[in-house]
């Protein structure tokens, strides 16, 4: 699993029709120490109603077509968890509330 921050959303209006209802959200890595981006961004089929702004597991390869709305669809990278807190070597970094510095 990768840990990362909903940074925008993507739209297809043509796509394959295994795709058809499926929100595709905009993602980019964030590093856990400091919750900050590292730049590496990707496109995420959204398996959980997460929106921008929040910070969220997602997880690729085989395992992005294991959650209900996924299954069987073309995806190899899905959302599966909306974070709710971070903490690193027993220092809070993050709660859903914001970053902690």
């Amino acid at each position: 699993m990768e840990l990362a921050k909903v940074v925008g959303t993507v739209v297809s209006t043509h796509k394959a029709a295994d795709m058809e209802g499926l929100k595709l959200l905009l993602v980019e890595k964030v590093d856990p120490k400091t919750m900050k981006g590292s730049g590496g961004f990707t496109v995420a089929m959204d398996g959980v109603g997460a929106n921008v702004g929040e910070i969220v597991f997602y997880v690729t390869g085989s395992s992005a077509r294991y959650t209900e709305t996924t299954k069987g669809k073309p995806t190899d990278t899905t959302i599966v968890a909306i974070v709710d807190s971070v903490e690193v070597e027993g220092r809070q970094t993050y709660t859903n509330s914001g970053i902690i510095k």
